[in-house]
């Protein structure tokens, strides 16, 4: 077990969720993402939640003020008292200024895979638009070719994980978040860590990063 707060960072495709998902089964930490956030503060209809919807609803980027609000809120929660793991947040350094008067960030694990790899990752994934099970025609595949396992609805692809799709978010990506690693190297609180490799060396990889 760890008491410790993690940044998560990695581009679409580079396998954060799973790395997350084993992180708490292993240490119980909370993930805090900001997209479960945003859903849950609109469900409540909280003040900050109706801000939320208001912005989005208007098609524009959720500004930073709402986001670090909703993050602040959430670190009062009991489940973070032992540390958490960010997901989403920060975006940008204005962000990541923020978040450090709010809380002390102790690692920031990077995970970096290709563009070809994270291409044939994520241009590879199906899901079903009836129960939203997700399967990857080569890791993952069904046990009938195009027809979902669980109920039998056709699979759908997204259609950001086509190939082209998938580099233009890449892009934007790399452009957003390479200050924000450089500010976290000047911290010396950056880990890069290997995220090409299979799901568990990259696991064990990251559990020597944080000891």
């Amino acid at each position: 077990m760890i008491k410790m707060n993690i940044v998560l960072l990695g581009a679409p495709g580079s396998g954060k969720g799973a790395q997350a998902e084993k992180i708490v089964a292993k240490h119980g930490i909370a993930v805090i993402g900001t997209g479960n956030m945003l859903r849950e503060e609109i469900k409540k209809n909280s003040e900050l939640g109706k801000k939320a919807k208001q912005v989005m609803d208007a098609g524009q980027l959720v500004p930073d003020g709402i986001i670090l609000g909703i993050v602040n809120e959430r670190l009062k929660q009991p489940d973070c008292k032992n540390g958490f793991i960010m997901d989403g947040v920060p975006r940008t350094i204005a962000q990541a200024e923020a978040l450090g008067k709010i809380t002390k960030i102790d690692i920031v694990l990077d995970l970096e895979v290709s563009e070809k790899v994270i291409i044939e990752r994520l241009s590879g994934r199906r899901f079903c638009p009836n129960c939203l099970a997700v399967y990857h025609v080569i890791n993952t595949p069904p046990k009938k070719n195009g027809i979902c396992d669980k109920c039998g609805s056709r699979l759908e692809q997204r259609e950001d994980d086509r190939p082209e799709a998938v580099k233009k978010r890449l892009q934007e990506y790399a452009l957003k978040t390479k200050p924000l690693k450089e500010f976290y190297k000047k911290k010396g609180i950056l880990k890069k860590i290997d995220g090409g490799q299979p799901i568990e060396k990259v696991f064990s990889d990251i559990e020597n990063a944080i000891g």
